[in-house]
């Protein structure tokens, strides 16, 4: 039998070490974490302190308990109750931050038993530096009453808030107090509240009793009220926005619950929550326990884009109670989920939806690989990828992980026959690795055990070039286009009238051809599909005369420029600008829609049909918004735009 370069990559020991972080958590388990924040709102700082009920692993005798920290200021560390010295490295090891270490020596002298039990308590602040938290003024809400604050910790950003074993291989329990004059959330459940709105000496308070990693760690607090959603579920967001945001949710949160409970099994967290962020938040949703964080742009009146909120719902089964033991093996995390998102979607629009979706999802997987330059690709394209060598995380972040992960475990199912016989591997999957941290190693080993009567199929399988290699996948699925076809039909009618028509054709003359009466009937996914096919038709050149009125036809007919969904404002923005239709038309509404959306799925992209166009523009554009973007948005788009 001939080696494989997965036999070759295989650790010695699984779940392989965790390459970005600088803490020794392998020596270490966390049997429970207590934190406690006072939120400063005038000096913009989170005053904490931490207290972790540690015991050192019998394998191991660390010489002293090393964190991470990045941007804080830590005052005081104890040990059981007792003040010891501490050490905060001078230097910063970039991207990772900077370690912390707490010797041990004295308390290994008063203990005979390497399963010594030590309760750690750290008190620190955050800094004006730091990346997991954004502050926002009143003017910067919606409602523009109070400030605001929110977290984003995934993928190495907790270690800002927090000093901690800040890798998702450790998970544990956590109990949360939050001091703040105004209404509070975070990633557990609610125990108590202030008796007093505004009280600054009573905290909110929060219990996470299923074992967490540090990046599913979450609060924000500003001017929140909430609603019920669901018979487990409420919807946050800014008192003037809470009506649109309960409507676009109600109908479909615990249809998604109960359809997922029936492929995995039941749900563990308890009460499942969203909170509508204001526009900066710069993912579509943040799976954090129990408050799902999300964007505003899902807010588009028609239910049209709650598929979101079953991803995020999903992620309570892979990546919050299953998780990937490193970013380098995220795509267990967001493959699975996708993967489960589709399922649940299918299940309640039929199974030609999930493979719609699924078809949405390729073509986004391919564009996000053809914009990478060819380091990049070569890097970040596989599915399991090498962080080692102080890569940052963030720096990897794209598609792959979600649509190549996805690709996989669906040639899975259907090369093993499909759900009958693929469905039975899910809830053993989740179960053998219930609050777990795991690697790609120990997902096919599983997949192996429980399939061993198949394992010739299996084999079939080119694991190391899914695994291993750049690019698309090595296989494209034989996806169900039923859905599809109308939207590729109308397609190649405009391209064909768009290349036949007078090279001195107006408006007008397109709009003797198409009517909106086209759409009828189509869902706004459908509208994405139009769209993509008509902006990459390979037969025509969209900004020659007659082709880029047939555009401007396109917008108004449609009226695709006016759309309240920003998944269609930005595929016409995409097209529009490939037409070259101007500043005034394009460029210009272009340039001013990137200051009001902070998802970098549409921001990164926006940034880069704009600096193709006008990058005087786009620089301009993105100064004048630099302070409105998350950290993690700022830093990113600041590098796409080579500044």
């Amino acid at each position: 039998m001939s080696t494989t370069i997965f036999d070759i990559k295989r650790p010695i020991e699984s779940p392989e070490r965790d390459p970005s972080t600088l803490s020794n958590y392998y020596a270490f388990n966390v049997n429970l974490t207590d934190i406690e924040y006072h939120v400063d709102w005038e000096k913009k700082i989170l005053v904490g302190k931490v207290i972790y009920d540690l015991s050192i692993k019998e394998s191991s005798q660390p010489s002293s308990i090393i964190l991470d920290t990045s941007y804080l200021n830590v005052f005081k560390a104890s040990i059981n109750d007792e003040e010891t010295p501490f050490v905060l490295d001078e230097k910063r090891l970039e991207p990772l931050g900077t370690k912390l270490s707490i010797p041990l020596h004295k308390w290994r002298t008063k203990t005979s038993s390497t399963k010594a039990q030590l309760k750690l308590s750290l008190e620190f602040s955050t800094t004006e530096k730091v990346t997991a938290v954004q502050w926002l003024e009143p003017e910067q809400t919606a409602g523009k009453t109070a400030p605001y604050l929110f977290s984003q910790c995934e993928a190495i950003h907790a270690r800002s808030m927090y000093p901690c074993f800040d890798t998702p291989s450790v998970k544990s329990p956590m109990n949360i107090s939050i001091y703040s004059i105004y209404p509070t959330v975070s990633s557990g459940n609610v125990v108590s509240k202030p008796s007093k709105p505004g009280s600054e000496i009573e905290p909110y308070v929060f219990k996470q009793e299923l074992p967490i990693p540090s990046y599913l760690f979450a609060i924000a607090s500003g001017d929140i009220s909430n609603a019920p959603i669901g018979p487990r579920s409420l919807i946050y967001s800014e008192p003037s926005f809470l009506q649109a945001c309960q409507y676009e949710f109600e109908a479909d949160t615990e249809k998604f619950i109960e359809v997922a409970e029936k492929i995995v099994f039941p749900y563990e967290w308890k009460t499942y929550n969203v909170l509508i962020l204001p526009p900066s938040f710069p993912y579509g949703g943040m799976e954090n326990p129990n408050i799902t964080f999300a964007t505003p742009t899902l807010i588009s009146g028609d239910r049209q884009n709650v598929d979101v909120i079953a991803h995020e719902l999903a992620h309570s089964w892979s990546g919050n109670l299953v998780t990937n033991c490193s970013w380098e093996h995220f795509w267990l995390n967001e493959g699975w989920t996708m993967y489960l998102e589709r399922r649940i979607v299918g299940s309640i629009h039929g199974e030609a939806y999930r493979h719609f979706s699924a078809i949405i999802g390729w073509k986004d997987l391919q564009d996000d690989i053809d914009s990478m330059s060819p380091a990049t690709r070569e890097k970040y394209s596989p599915l399991v990828v090498d962080l080692s060598n102080l890569a940052d995380p963030d720096d990897a972040f794209s598609t792959v992980p979600y649509e190549k992960g996805f690709n996989l475990l669906f040639l899975i199912e259907q090369k093993l026959g499909g759900f009958k016989e693929f469905d039975p591997f899910i809830p053993f999957y989740f179960t053998k690795f219930r609050t777990q941290s795991l690697d790609t190693y120990q997902f096919k080993d599983t997949l192996y055990e429980f399939f061993k009567h198949k394992k010739d199929i299996l084999d079939e399988i080119d694991w190391d070039t899914w695994f291993y290699s750049p690019g698309m996948p090595p296989v494209k699925p034989d996806f169900d286009t039923s859905l599809a076809d109308a939207c590729y039909a109308l397609s190649a009618k405009w391209v064909d009238a768009a290349l036949n028509a007078p090279k001195n054709a107006t408006i007008s003359y397109f709009k003797e051809k198409f009517s909106v009466e086209n759409l009828k009937g189509w869902n706004s996914q459908q509208y994405l599909v139009f769209l993509d096919s008509v902006t990459d038709s390979p037969k025509i050149r969209w900004s020659d005369a007659a082709p880029s009125n047939a555009v401007k036809a396109l917008g108004e007919i449609y009226k695709f420029e006016s759309s309240s969904n920003p998944e269609v404002i930005s595929r016409w923005f995409k097209i529009a600008v490939k037409a070259r239709l101007g500043h005034e038309s394009t460029y210009n509404p272009l340039a001013n829609w990137l200051g009001t959306v902070g998802r970098m799925k549409f921001v990164r992209p926006g940034f880069r049909e704009l600096a193709k166009v006008d990058k005087p523009l786009a620089i301009s554009t993105f100064k004048k918004n630099e302070l409105f973007y998350h950290p993690i948005c700022r830093n990113m788009v600041s590098r796409d735009l080579g500044l």
